[in-house]
């Protein structure tokens, strides 16, 4: 079998990636953010759901989340 040619290690090639990114004024940031597929959030979200549900003020928070998105979609 002919011999191909020898590839970069994949560490290189990453580091020439980020190089470029650096170059175009970019730079790396890591985010932690809850993972909304297991069950433990699902059950959290719709507890808190129907605690907002059922607060007396849940009318008055419900119409100003609707007018923050009022002048989006018309």
């Amino acid at each position: 079998m002919p011999e191909s040619k020898r590839q970069r290690p994949v560490k290189d090639k990453v580091k020439a990636h980020r190089e470029r990114l650096r170059r175009q004024g970019l730079r790396p940031v890591q985010f932690w953010l809850p993972d909304v597929r297991t069950p433990e959030f699902a059950a959290e979200a719709r507890r808190q759901s129907l605690a907002a549900a059922a607060s007396p003020y849940a009318k008055e928070d419900q119409d100003f989340i609707e007018s923050l998105f009022d002048d989006d979609f018309e």
